[in-house]
């Protein structure tokens, strides 16, 4: 899926010349905890979010920095708690995403850079905006899991995601399936390995039940415990 599938449009905007109040009472009017800021142009020239409201005067926030701050800085804390306009308290640096950008990107730049949102453009154009939520709905939509039934299929199944997710093959972790419950017996080096182990098996649908043998060996390395 792609940002362009999953941003929401239209994408409510404000320019640098809006007023801090009229910005505030569109998040607070329309549930948004964030807006793009535009250009006369209709670039986009920065973000303004609710973190950037909570040092504002009105909230009794401003500190004043002592006379030995550089003058630059204390003009600067003074404006962001005090100038009216969205362009002296927005954010300049902007993350944001071509609309063809896949969903697990916009996920990776909102962990990296610990922000809720993140544009979305055509070309140089705000054409709609990701979320978190976006992101959260995404997962409670997920299609089902596509597991062919039968014990067969779900043992091969579990083997192929122990391998590929995890880095476990039959030498470490033997499966077994009948009538539907799972049998897992062998090693992992921790306790975070053994649980990602159950919830990688309980993933798979039609799994009926789970008897877990998996003992943890943390001195062991790879090759031992191919040996176990």
């Amino acid at each position: 899926m792609r940002a362009k599938d999953l941003m929401s449009t239209p994408c409510v905007a404000v320019s640098t010349e809006n007023s801090i109040k009229r910005a505030a009472q569109i998040m607070v009017d329309q549930d948004l905890s964030g807006l793009p800021v535009l250009a006369d142009d209709g670039q986009l020239v920065g973000i303004i979010t609710e973190g950037d409201l909570l040092r504002r005067c009105e909230l009794g926030s401003f500190e004043r920095n002592g006379e030995k701050s550089p003058p630059e800085i204390r003009a600067q804390a003074y404006l962001h708690s005090h100038g009216w306009k969205v362009g002296h308290v927005m954010s300049r640096s902007v993350v944001a995403v071509q609309e063809d950008a896949p969903v697990n990107r916009i996920a990776e730049l909102m962990l990296r850079h610990r922000i809720k949102r993140v544009p979305v453009l055509r070309g140089d154009r705000v054409v709609g905006i990701v979320s978190r939520r976006d992101l959260l709905q995404l997962i409670c939509s997920a299609p089902a899991d596509a597991t062919a039934p039968g014990d067969a299929a779900m043992a091969r199944s579990i083997r192929a995601r122990l391998h590929q997710d995890l880095g476990l093959g039959d030498e470490q972790v033997k499966v077994e399936v009948k009538a539907g419950a799972v049998n897992l017996r062998g090693s992992v080096r921790s306790e975070a390995e053994r649980q990602a182990v159950v919830a990688l098996a309980d993933g798979v649908r039609g799994v009926a039940g789970l008897v877990l043998d998996v003992v943890i060996a943390p001195t062991l390395r790879g090759n031992d415990l191919r040996e176990h």
